[in-house]
């Protein structure tokens, strides 16, 4: 994968304005599904659907090398924490927040993750990050003072909106373990192995609330949504981001990450009905400052290649 532009940077750059976009968009529409199916079984249905779409990234390529057993414990590690724990915490925060809000706060994973490998990793942190962390704490503050009136739902969107950044949080614990397998193995056969992971982990939690739930009473405009969501999320978002990857440097690319919270906001305000404020705007401007600031950085180092891997590939964008 090169690691300079090549000659179709505008198709590079609508692969990776697609990636994010899709991304915010999955993350909008999300709530009308946990709306209508319960958390878990919803989650189930979503791992299930992607590990059928996922098949040949699952099954080993004939010149692969076997799974250590250090490869093995950082996928559970990263399908437990930026699979099942960021499903959960992702799909109860938007439920009980807006579209709007979690394109916001998921738009500081940027920010989260140059915390996280500074306390991990003994990364440095550079000014840019330093103020890109503190402009995504400002722009999450500043969506507490754009809560609904009432006590009883300000709370409420509190704690939705608390949820979703936890959920960031578990999304940044994967990308941090991501860097440590980024070089042995390609980005899709992650995605699928810890999609497998995550649909394992689901199983019993999916499977009880499925036998109470009436799934005949789905419309096909929400099973349309569901396999939208579930695509987008493992497999979509990732290759549209690789593929952009492929003539775009990755620090250049990661200012495209400014189209999650735009995507996330149009859908939350067009689509669902949203209210969208002055407090809506700053806060959303704080965020694409955010991305932008670490997005303009100096790159971080070039990742070694490994066995049947291409140097300077990255960890695959968010999913959900």
């Amino acid at each position: 994968m090169s690691a300079h532009p090549t000659g179709r940077p505008w198709f590079a750059y609508a692969m990776l304005a697609a990636s994010m976009a899709l991304v915010g968009s999955y993350v909008a529409l999300s709530k009308p599904l946990v709306a209508a199916i319960p958390l878990f079984a919803l989650a189930f249905l979503r791992f299930g659907i992607a590990a059928v779409a996922m098949l040949p990234w699952t099954l080993p390529r004939t010149d692969e090398s076997t799974l250590t057993l250090r490869e093995r414990l950082l996928l559970f590690a990263m399908s437990f924490l930026g699979n099942f724990l960021f499903s959960i915490c992702m799909l109860a925060g938007v439920s009980l927040s807006s579209a709007t809000a979690a394109g916001v706060i998921m738009a500081t994973l940027p920010a989260a993750v140059a915390a996280g490998s500074r306390v991990f990793l003994g990364e440095h942190l550079s000014a840019r990050a330093l103020a890109a962390i503190a402009v995504a704490v400002v722009g999450i503050v500043l969506l507490q003072f754009a809560r609904p009136a009432g006590d009883s739902a300000r709370a409420t969107t509190l704690l939705g909106n608390l949820l979703l950044f936890g959920a960031v949080l578990c999304e940044a614990a994967y990308v941090i373990i991501g860097k440590r397998l980024a070089p042995l193995r390609s980005p899709l056969r992650v995605s699928a192995l810890i999609n497998l992971w995550g649909l394992a982990l689901m199983t019993p939690l999916g499977l009880w609330q499925l036998a109470r739930f009436e799934v005949a009473t789905l419309t096909p405009g929400l099973w349309l949504l569901l396999v939208f969501y579930s695509l987008a999320a493992s497999l979509f978002a990732v290759w549209l981001w690789m593929t952009g990857l492929r003539h775009v440097p990755a620090n250049h690319a990661g200012v495209f990450t400014v189209a999650l919270p735009i995507s996330a906001t149009a859908i939350g305000v067009l689509a669902l009905g949203e209210a969208f404020t002055l407090l809506h705007a700053v806060a959303l401007l704080l965020a694409a400052s955010g991305v932008v600031l670490i997005a303009s950085g100096r790159p971080a180092p070039a990742l070694q290649p490994g066995p049947g891997q291409v140097a300077g590939r990255r960890p695959p964008p968010l999913r959900g």
